[in-house]
């Protein structure tokens, strides 16, 4: 099958976003997995694919992951699930590192605000890129996941091969968290990450870290 130009270029686009080259810092934040290789949590690729497969599925797919594609596909309700994602994050490195990376992305975009969760500049990129909602919400859970392993890669860490078996056993993951977001009634939205949050308020005051969360 041959693609038209609009989509190769929206595909192209969509590749630029989910790039973990995008130059929105993301690199320099663990969103809480250094804390559980700190604490041994995470301690070998067995325990990462367990830490990373609940983090993706309870995290992403019952809060992130809906949401955005709400986003992604009813402007109207932008501001208001901006407002409710920020209140979700329960430290101050986790609302940090999503308002930084936000605002980053939408200095990209050539629009800077302070006050921009990354799932709102993600969705705002998306439309100004012409990604559709389901491919840019498919890149948004590639993103998380590239960025979790790269973090493992320098943390733990991982090697290139055992990354690369890591990557696709979750891939499976991905796909069921990317079909249940699309249809998850509001009702069943949940944001509740105990241990991540207790891992994340701890990693404030860790010793040594390479990463801001």
């Amino acid at each position: 099958m041959t693609l038209a130009p609009s989509d190769l270029l929206a595909t192209a686009q969509l590749l630029r976003l989910a790039s973990p080259a995008l130059p929105i810092g993301g690199f320099a934040w663990s969103g809480g997995l250094e804390g559980a290789i700190e604490e041994g949590i995470v301690h070998d690729p067995i325990s990462a694919q367990r830490w990373l497969h609940d983090l993706i599925a309870y995290g992403h797919g019952r809060w992130d992951a809906p949401l955005l594609f709400v986003l992604l596909t009813r402007p109207e309700r932008r501001q208001e699930l901006n407002r409710r994602y920020l209140a979700s994050r329960e430290t101050h490195e986790l609302r940090a590192e999503t308002l930084q990376t936000g605002t980053s992305l939408m200095r990209l975009l050539g629009s800077p605000r302070t006050d921009t969760s990354l799932p709102l500049a993600w969705a705002l990129a998306a439309e100004g890129w012409q990604i559709p909602p389901e491919p840019a919400l498919l890149g948004w859970l590639t993103a998380v996941l590239d960025n979790q392993i790269a973090v493992l890669q320098k943390a733990l860490p991982l090697g290139q091969v055992a990354a690369q078996r890591l990557h696709a056993a979750l891939l499976p993951t991905l796909v069921a968290v990317h079909s249940q977001a699309r249809d998850m009634p509001e009702d069943d939205w949940s944001s509740s990450l105990p241990g991540l949050a207790n891992i994340s308020a701890r990693h404030e005051t860790q010793y040594s870290r390479l990463f801001r969360s």
